[in-house]
Protein backbone atom coordinates (compact mmCIF):
# COMPACT_ATOMS: atom_id res chain seq x y z
CA UNK A 1 0.00 0.00 0.00
CA UNK A 2 1.44 3.27 -0.62
CA UNK A 3 0.92 5.80 1.35
CA UNK A 4 1.73 9.74 1.28
CA UNK A 5 1.76 12.45 3.85
CA UNK A 6 0.73 15.88 3.40
CA UNK A 7 1.74 17.72 6.00
CA UNK A 8 1.08 21.42 7.00
CA UNK A 9 -0.06 23.94 9.95
CA UNK A 10 -3.06 24.23 7.69
CA UNK A 11 -4.10 27.61 9.79
CA UNK A 12 -6.79 27.32 8.66
CA UNK A 13 -7.54 24.56 5.33
CA UNK A 14 -8.14 26.66 2.31
CA UNK A 15 -9.32 25.31 -1.19
CA UNK A 16 -5.77 25.59 -2.34
CA UNK A 17 -4.82 22.82 0.28
CA UNK A 18 -7.99 20.63 -0.50
CA UNK A 19 -7.31 20.55 -3.67
CA UNK A 20 -3.54 18.75 -3.42
CA UNK A 21 -5.31 16.35 -0.80
CA UNK A 22 -7.33 15.41 -3.15
CA UNK A 23 -5.42 14.84 -6.53
CA UNK A 24 -3.14 12.88 -3.50
CA UNK A 25 -5.93 10.70 -3.03
CA UNK A 26 -5.94 10.18 -6.86
CA UNK A 27 -2.58 9.00 -6.72
CA UNK A 28 -1.79 7.09 -3.46
CA UNK A 29 -3.41 4.40 -1.78
CA UNK A 30 -3.85 6.32 1.83
CA UNK A 31 -3.02 9.56 2.50
CA UNK A 32 -2.67 11.34 5.97
CA UNK A 33 -2.98 14.93 6.18
CA UNK A 34 -0.74 15.42 8.97
CA UNK A 35 -1.30 18.71 11.14
CA UNK A 36 1.68 20.57 12.41
CA UNK A 37 0.76 21.39 16.26
CA UNK A 38 3.70 24.08 16.40
CA UNK A 39 4.56 25.47 14.01
CA UNK A 40 6.86 28.74 13.97
CA UNK A 41 3.71 31.20 12.95
CA UNK A 42 1.14 33.24 14.94
CA UNK A 43 -2.33 30.56 14.84
CA UNK A 44 -5.60 31.74 14.10
CA UNK A 45 -6.66 28.27 15.39
CA UNK A 46 -5.73 24.97 17.68
CA UNK A 47 -4.45 22.34 16.46
CA UNK A 48 -7.76 20.81 17.75
CA UNK A 49 -9.39 23.12 15.27
CA UNK A 50 -7.42 22.92 12.45
CA UNK A 51 -7.26 19.13 12.57
CA UNK A 52 -11.22 18.78 13.26
CA UNK A 53 -11.40 21.48 10.26
CA UNK A 54 -9.25 18.86 8.05
CA UNK A 55 -11.32 15.97 9.27
CA UNK A 56 -14.63 18.04 7.63
CA UNK A 57 -12.59 19.22 4.69
CA UNK A 58 -12.10 15.49 4.04
CA UNK A 59 -14.97 13.92 5.24
CA UNK A 60 -16.11 12.18 1.74
CA UNK A 61 -13.05 11.21 1.13
CA UNK A 62 -12.55 6.97 2.40
CA UNK A 63 -8.70 6.75 1.98
CA UNK A 64 -7.65 10.04 3.77
CA UNK A 65 -6.95 10.80 7.19
CA UNK A 66 -6.37 13.91 9.31
CA UNK A 67 -3.94 13.27 12.36
CA UNK A 68 -2.09 15.77 14.53
CA UNK A 69 1.36 15.68 15.06
CA UNK A 70 4.48 17.21 16.61
CA UNK A 71 8.31 16.92 16.45
CA UNK A 72 9.98 16.39 12.97
CA UNK A 73 8.10 15.63 9.87
CA UNK A 74 10.39 12.79 8.73
CA UNK A 75 9.55 10.89 12.44
CA UNK A 76 5.89 11.65 12.16
CA UNK A 77 6.25 9.60 8.82
CA UNK A 78 8.14 6.64 10.03
CA UNK A 79 5.93 6.23 13.09
CA UNK A 80 3.33 6.00 10.24
CA UNK A 81 4.89 3.56 7.81
CA UNK A 82 4.59 6.73 4.99
CA UNK A 83 7.41 6.29 1.80
CA UNK A 84 6.12 9.78 0.48
CA UNK A 85 5.42 13.20 1.20
CA UNK A 86 3.40 15.50 -0.91
CA UNK A 87 3.59 19.45 -1.10
CA UNK A 88 2.27 21.83 -3.31
CA UNK A 89 4.31 24.51 -4.97
CA UNK A 90 2.44 27.61 -6.11
CA UNK A 91 5.32 29.79 -7.09
CA UNK A 92 9.30 30.28 -7.54
CA UNK A 93 9.83 30.98 -3.80
CA UNK A 94 7.33 27.66 -2.62
CA UNK A 95 9.98 25.86 -4.80
CA UNK A 96 13.21 27.18 -2.76
CA UNK A 97 11.81 26.47 0.32
CA UNK A 98 10.63 23.39 -0.16
CA UNK A 99 13.65 22.46 -1.94
CA UNK A 100 15.66 23.37 1.41
CA UNK A 101 13.39 21.35 3.48
CA UNK A 102 13.82 18.70 1.12
CA UNK A 103 17.25 18.33 1.34
CA UNK A 104 17.70 18.24 5.14
CA UNK A 105 14.51 15.64 5.03
CA UNK A 106 16.35 13.79 2.52
CA UNK A 107 19.68 14.22 4.84
CA UNK A 108 17.54 13.07 8.13
CA UNK A 109 15.48 10.40 6.26
CA UNK A 110 16.58 9.01 2.72
CA UNK A 111 14.10 6.73 2.31
CA UNK A 112 11.31 9.04 2.09
CA UNK A 113 10.62 10.70 -1.21
CA UNK A 114 9.07 13.91 -2.01
CA UNK A 115 6.43 14.27 -4.72
CA UNK A 116 5.86 17.96 -5.09
CA UNK A 117 2.27 18.88 -6.93
CA UNK A 118 1.73 22.11 -8.73
CA UNK A 119 -0.96 24.26 -7.32
CA UNK A 120 -3.64 24.22 -9.77
CA UNK A 121 -3.74 27.94 -11.10
CA UNK A 122 -7.15 29.23 -9.65
CA UNK A 123 -4.98 28.88 -6.34
CA UNK A 124 -1.46 30.08 -7.36
CA UNK A 125 -2.19 33.04 -5.39
CA UNK A 126 -3.45 31.46 -2.32
CA UNK A 127 -1.96 31.19 1.19
CA UNK A 128 -3.82 30.87 5.05
CA UNK A 129 -1.54 33.76 5.84
CA UNK A 130 -3.32 35.60 2.43
CA UNK A 131 -6.93 34.85 3.71
CA UNK A 132 -6.11 35.25 7.38
CA UNK A 133 -5.04 39.29 6.47
CA UNK A 134 -7.73 39.57 3.69
CA UNK A 135 -10.60 38.07 6.76
CA UNK A 136 -8.37 40.39 9.69
CA UNK A 137 -8.96 43.86 7.14
CA UNK A 138 -13.09 42.91 6.64
CA UNK A 139 -12.60 41.90 2.82
CA UNK A 140 -14.16 38.86 1.43
CA UNK A 141 -12.68 35.92 1.83
CA UNK A 142 -15.37 33.27 1.28
CA UNK A 143 -14.67 31.86 -1.99
CA UNK A 144 -10.80 31.09 -0.55
CA UNK A 145 -12.03 28.33 2.13
CA UNK A 146 -14.66 26.31 2.52
CA UNK A 147 -18.25 27.50 4.07
CA UNK A 148 -17.70 25.90 7.47
CA UNK A 149 -14.07 27.13 7.60
CA UNK A 150 -15.30 30.95 6.69
CA UNK A 151 -17.63 30.85 9.32
CA UNK A 152 -14.80 29.42 12.43
CA UNK A 153 -12.39 32.74 10.57
CA UNK A 154 -15.46 35.50 10.84
CA UNK A 155 -15.89 34.01 14.90
CA UNK A 156 -11.67 34.61 15.35
CA UNK A 157 -11.69 37.73 13.81
CA UNK A 158 -14.52 39.15 15.67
Amino acid sequence: MKTALYPGSFDPFTWGHIDIIRRSARLFDRVIVGVYDTPDKKLMFTTEERVAMGQEAVRDLGNVIVKPFSGLMVEFARREKVNTVVRGLRVNNDFELEFDMAMINRKLAPEIELVCLLASPEFQFLSSSIMKEVARLGGDFGDLVPPFVAEAVRAKVR
